[in-house]
């Protein structure tokens, strides 16, 4: 073992710009496969982080118009949703299905705090809605059942709107438990929730009941939001969501065949969407990586073959020494074998030193608008199974390649190959 080494070594030292130059197309095939996985997958990141924080079996119904006049009523004629429309969804006909239902509406206003005030969007929910939309609570809690049962004046906030109301004091959990004014009222911060990745989110949440008070007993809702269960492919959402259509337009008198009356927003639909778009994507990205890839295998392939044209003289005078084709076959497969998985390994550590560069650099900045930070980067890396999952492809591949240069070379004729010039 150690002569063939010594062999290979003294081939491959004297052909240093030949083997220098088989190695970079190794090396760069491998680069630009875990490079551009990498990169994929930090846009795709950062596309999925601003819908992580909806429960997957949600569902929300907003209200329409009529697109079809009926009953007497105009096209155009506005729906407007009520307690009654939740009563209808939190109905037996739908209690094989709907979990957790809970009515929302939501009023723009103000918020103050001695000298500072902001602007907010004050949502009334019930209790589910911090399990719905993944609230994350990081001081006190959210709203809970005695606060609606009693219609208490509680308010729920984030660390975005409580920053703001303590004068940019990064310290919001100083909020908690002070009194904050809006129209005259006073609520008591209850809760601290974690804005969205990358979002200045100035939503407070009240109970429901009280927002009703606020609205001086206006029953209209702007959404109806629930959990299900056993919806599992595409055809029993859409079947479960024509149920839901039917239902709101025989209780609020349009037609059957109207479709406008209500829209619905299913995550779960949403997400089989953009997982299968995201498939797709991932497959592109492998396909342009392997062909990337394939570029260093040819040419370890046609290195080999001229190798083994440079080298038949001298395959010859083995052979009439009386070398076995074995010895002359392992010479050319190691010798490919050995240029393909060292220049593989340096083209894997370059992708993953680029991975950590671009996650370091464009995958910790974000756009701010605002209103919120836009990621176009969100962990752009490889996991190092890929990386080496790759590298021993293509040490595989480099070994087929060179697999039919040697078989040539080992069948080669001692008498032809001594007359080969």
């Amino acid at each position: 073992m150690k002569d063939l080494f010594d062999e290979l070594k003294s081939t491959l030292g004297h052909n240093k710009l030949r083997t220098c130059l088989t190695g970079f197309a190794v090396a760069w095939g491998v680069f630009m496969l875990i490079a551009l996985l990498g990169a994929g997958n930090g846009l795709l990141n950062a596309l999925l982080s601003s819908s992580m924080d909806v429960m997957s079996n949600s569902m929300a119904v907003y209200p329409g118009s009529m697109s079809i006049p009926y009953n007497g009523l105009k096209e155009g004629t506005r729906i407007k949703f009520s307690s009654k429309d939740v009563d209808l969804l939190a109905d037996k006909s739908f209690a094989g299905v709907i979990d957790e239902i809970t009515p929302q509406v939501s009023v723009s206003d103000t918020l103050s705090f001695g000298r500072e005030s902001v602007s907010v969007r004050v949502v009334g929910a019930s209790p589910v809605l911090s399990d719905i939309e993944h609230i994350k609570i990081i001081k006190g809690r959210f709203v809970n059942p005695p606060d609606e049962d009693g219609a208490r004046k509680v308010i729920v906030i984030g660390n975005w709107t409580a920053s703001m109301l303590l004068g940019g004091d990064e310290n919001t959990g100083k909020i908690l438990g002070k009194d904050l004014k809006m129209r005259g009222l006073v609520f008591k911060v209850v809760g601290l929730f974690k804005d969205s990745e990358g979002e200045y989110d100035n939503t407070c949440y009240i109970p429901y009941s009280f927002m009703r008070v606020l609205k001086n007993g206006d029953n209209s809702l702007d959404q109806i939001r629930f959990t299900f269960h056993g919806l599992k492919t595409q055809k029993d959402n859409e079947a479960f969501e024509g149920r839901i259509k039917k239902a709101i337009n025989e209780a609020h008198m349009a037609s059957p065949d109207d479709n406008a009356t209500s829209y619905i927003w299913n995550r779960l639909t949403s997400d089989m969407q953009t997982a299968q778009a995201i498939s797709y994507m991932r497959i592109a990205l492998w396909i342009i990586g392997l062909f990337t890839l394939m570029s260093g295998i040819v040419g370890v392939s046609n290195i080999m073959l001229i190798s083994v044209k440079e080298r038949t003289h001298e395959f010859g005078i083995r052979k009439a020494l009386g070398a076995r084709p074995w010895s002359i076959l392992k010479l050319i497969i190691t010798e490919s074998v050995v240029i393909t998985a060292f220049f593989g390994y340096v083209g894997m550590l370059s992708g993953l030193i680029a991975n950590q560069i671009m996650d370091s650099t464009i995958g910790s900045k974000a756009v701010d608008l605002g209103f919120m930070k836009m990621y176009m980067f969100l962990n752009p890396t490889v996991g190092i199974d890929v990386a080496v999952e790759a590298t021993v492809m293509l040490i595989i591949a480099g070994t087929v390649a060179g697999l039919m240069p040697a078989v040539k070379a080992s069948r080669v004729k001692p008498i032809e190959a001594l007359r080969d010039e």
